[in-house]
């Protein structure tokens, strides 16, 4: 196999055959969360949000658990952040079901697309929460992200339908989750912030089926809104398999982002986490009839260009706000 190397202006390696693997693995990882959003796209008018929620985050759970032991892994039941590790969850909680939701009557890509304005809101956030020095390439490259965000959209002020900005707010919510780690990562090792992502996440699905299991408040004709009050287990027989795939395919993809980012240049394989947005345009043509409009595919371009430039930016000032916390989990 030839050796692929790149030198960044410093002269240091910024690629190699090594960045190789680290670029498949993400690659790996991006393809299996599509497949996961598109079962959920494919199953919502049959199960409720949070009973998905709730299998495929107990099942990553439990896989989770078997990797440690197999590997004897040391875990430290003990958080140096207790509050903040409880927000940051909180935040992840809320981001990922207004992204469930979105895909309910969004399609893949442009959801996708919408989700990946994380980059802009983290380095936003990256100024304001932890005081980093924010040059004016990267405020332009957050500007244009921005306009290609507003291009995606389309709105039509008019008649404009705000729920579609359920995948900004998810990203805003995400940056912000991720922001918090960023802080509590210098005490709290990733498998203790894994375990209380995964307890606190377990909790939270469980007041939800308190308070909507049962579907007392599904009085809606709104597939959407259905799908967030629907009773949990009301399709059972069909949708239990569908959520056992989504969890083990969830792991898998947490999985490969893991290894990705503990074993290769970050700066090199997180530019590679936007090949889902490719996956999910590739995914929602064959699944879901779903094409594209030229005005989709100009503001995805726009927005994945600014991402990109974030990131080399921040690896060529060593800032790392964005490269060791993965976009997707």
């Amino acid at each position: 196999m030839a050796v692929i190397n790149f030198y960044n202006l410093n002269g240091n390696i910024f690629m190699s055959s090594n960045n190789t693997i680290g670029i498949i693995y993400i690659l790996v990882a991006m393809a299996t969360f599509s497949v996961h959003d598109s079962i959920l796209k494919f199953i919502f008018q049959k199960a409720s949000l949070y009973e998905i929620y709730f299998g495929r985050i107990f099942i990553a759970a439990f896989l989770s658990g078997i990797f440690l032991l197999i590997y004897k892994k040391k875990l430290t039941l003990i958080t140096h952040y207790p509050i903040l590790s409880l927000i940051r969850v909180i935040l992840h909680f809320l981001a990922f079901s207004m992204f469930f939701i979105s895909l309910t009557y969004l399609s893949l890509a442009v959801a996708t697309a919408l989700y990946f304005s994380t980059p802009f809101f983290m380095s936003i956030f990256a100024k304001t929460l932890l005081n980093e020095n924010i040059g004016y390439r990267r405020w332009l490259a957050i500007f244009f992200g921005f306009i290609g965000v507003y291009i995606i959209l389309n709105p039509n002020f008019s008649n404009f339908d705000f729920k579609n900005l359920l995948p900004l707010l998810c990203a805003f919510f995400y940056a912000l989750s991720m922001t918090i780690t960023k802080i509590t990562s210098d005490k709290d090792d990733t498998y203790t912030q894994l375990f209380y992502f995964y307890i606190i996440t377990i909790i939270l699905c469980l007041i939800m089926y308190f308070f909507l299991g049962s579907g007392q408040f599904d009085n809606f004709s709104d597939p959407t809104v259905k799908f967030i009050f629907r009773g949990w287990f009301s399709n059972f027989d069909y949708t239990w398999q569908y959520i056992v795939l989504m969890g083990i395919l969830a792991s898998i993809a947490f999985t490969c982002v893991f290894k990705a980012y503990s074993n290769f240049s970050t700066s090199i394989t997180s530019i590679f986490e936007y090949s889902l947005i490719i996956w999910s345009i590739i995914i929602g043509y064959f699944l879901f009839d779903d094409i594209p409009t030229i005005r989709t595919i100009a503001g995805v371009i726009i927005v994945m260009s600014a991402g990109v430039y974030i990131f080399l930016r921040e690896q060529k000032r060593d800032q790392e706000v964005n490269l060791d916390t993965p976009l997707r989990r």
